[in-house]
């Protein structure tokens, strides 16, 4: 017997038939996919990931979301994209996928437990910021620690904040932080940037902005569950003092890491794991697409990758149409 379970799928004359559309991911990419194939009356499959939902699960209040003038709890968010897709006729599998064959058509879909063939797939699996990888910047992750300063830099206005990095990213988000706060401190645990110098010269010569040199964060201090942080302990990578620098909010930005590892000598990816793509969301395959942050090195915004998901789906139409035509 196969091992992979077949669901979700019809029969017709005993010919098997394929998904109209399948989509991996549940961010905004995807989850605007969905919504746009589904009203299109394509009964797209989206296979969320575990768990559901992207980056937006780590952010307590989306501010910069078209729409929500009071902003909107990322989870809350993603909610409501799930029931807006499932209204129009868009079914959820919630494992992740492990393999892509597109050696043939209709593309074979595998995940954890199940196989799917598609006429059209729509990849929309995101990137995951990179973390310290100590416990207490999870516990105080959307309540005073961010991956994102261009989406809650104003939550911390008129507060001094930390940033952990040393890169063009790290850069940008401290000139950006400038606007809110009084004063950036960033923490960088080599004796030089690895940025561009033209963003270390802006960064280097900002009075707001301090750098703490061969230095790493140990701990973020704060009440767990409440808003905001106290401030973070840092350790001196040459002395080895440690030191503790006030701080009510903590921006790591030490990069992101596509989620892209299934796809690595099946679609072309550039140096980083990011899918490359024509026209922004065009892949080499026919009636494959992509969205979202696994494509986009630049934004990362909720807001672009819904886009990137819109995209996708008029892509994704127009391909389908023309195989019934």
């Amino acid at each position: 017997m196969n091992p992979f379970i077949i669901s979700c799928s019809k029969y017709i004359e005993g010919a098997f038939l394929a998904e109209n559309v399948i989509i991996i991911g549940s961010g905004p990419a995807g989850l605007s996919a969905a919504i746009y194939t589904a009203r299109e009356e394509f009964k797209p499959l989206l296979i969320t990931g575990v768990p559901a939902g992207g980056q937006l699960l780590l952010t307590t209040k989306v501010e910069n979301m078209p729409g929500f003038p009071d902003g909107i709890d990322g989870f809350e968010l993603i909610e409501r994209m799930i029931k807006q897709a499932e209204k129009f006729g868009a079914r959820l599998v919630k494992e992740n996928v492990v393999d892509i064959d597109f050696s043939s058509r209709p593309y074979k879909v595998r995940t954890d437990s199940q196989a799917f063939d598609a006429n059209a797939i729509i990849i929309a699996t995101g990137a995951n910021s990179r973390m310290l990888g100590i416990p207490s910047e999870m516990e105080h992750m959307g309540t005073g620690v961010s991956t994102c300063a261009t989406c809650d830099g104003a939550l911390f206005k008129g507060k001094d904040v930390v940033v952990v990095g040393g890169g063009d990213t790290a850069m940008e988000d401290s000139l950006f932080l400038t606007r809110f706060c009084p004063h950036v401190t960033i923490i960088h645990r080599r004796n030089e940037f690895r940025a561009s110098k033209i963003m270390q010269h802006k960064v280097l010569s900002n009075p707001q902005i301090k750098v703490m040199w061969n230095s790493v964060v140990e701990e973020i201090y704060g009440k767990q569950g409440e808003k905001g942080v106290s401030g973070v302990k840092i350790r001196d990578t040459v002395t080895n003092k440690t030191q503790v620098v006030v701080a009510q909010g903590v921006f790591i930005a030490i990069g992101h890491s596509p989620n892209t590892k299934f796809l690595h000598g099946k679609l072309k990816l550039d140096d980083l794991g990011y899918i490359v793509a024509k026209d922004e969301v065009v892949t080499e395959y026919p009636g494959v697409f992509v969205a979202g942050d696994n494509q986009d090195r630049h934004y990362r915004q909720a807001g672009t990758a819904s886009g990137a998901g819109i995209k996708a789906a008029l892509k994704a139409r127009e391909y389908l149409q023309n195989l019934k035509a």
